[in-house]
């Protein structure tokens, strides 16, 4: 996530983080197994306690995994080293996060743009233009108003997030699904959008 955005730090001390249903997200699970897509580099913008990067490496993706907030960091650790899997692990801001590395093969967001596209959409997709190369995959997962609800991430419409992202990636599809919330609970509705580097 991005530093600026709220106080992360705090929400993970208290605890308040009901996104953080402590599983994979089924629609990543899904979109891996739809897509088959190539098992190469991978980085997880906004990876909070760990649970998808860990998944990513124990699927055989190289993972990155980047958050601001250092509680959530260390629980990230202490989960990867308990399933065995290795992850390189960053504390830093999603919205100026300028690797030095070669480009990622794939990046995944689940609830990132979604906040940080209100406090600085340009740097975060200058992120995304550093981090990736043409053919790069990418998988953004955000708010959707359509369900109406009050509460929840914050959302943007499906056209808002095609315009933002468009000049960048080449969209492959865009659909409604469910996040999941704390112990499996179905949670907001939610965009899909997976995309490939132009």
């Amino acid at each position: 996530m991005s530093t600026s955005d709220r106080n992360w730090d705090e929400r993970y001390f208290r605890g308040d983080t009901p996104w953080d249903s402590g599983r994979p997200s089924a629609e990543l699970v899904r979109i891996l197994s739809e897509f088959h897509l190539p098992r190469g580099r991978a980085l997880e913008l906004g990876c909070g306690t760990g649970t998808n990067a860990i998944y990513l490496a124990q699927k055989g993706f190289e993972v990155t995994a980047v958050d601001c907030a250092a509680p959530a960091l260390a629980q990230a650790r202490a989960k990867g080293a308990a399933a065995g899997v290795t992850v390189e692990w960053i504390q830093g801001d999603v919205l100026r996060f300028r690797p030095t590395s070669a480009p990622y093969d794939f990046v995944f967001d689940r609830g990132c743009y979604h906040c940080c596209r209100e406090v600085d959409l340009a740097g975060y997709l200058e992120t995304h233009r550093h981090t990736t190369r043409p053919g790069s995959w990418c998988l953004v997962l955000a708010g959707n108003p359509n369900d109406g609800e009050a509460g929840g991430p914050p959302r943007v419409q499906g056209s808002q997030l095609v315009a933002e992202f468009e000049p960048l990636y080449r969209l492959l599809v865009l659909r409604e699904f469910h996040f999941e919330d704390a112990g499996g609970a179905r949670g907001p509705l939610g965009w899909s959008c997976l995309m490939q580097r132009r």
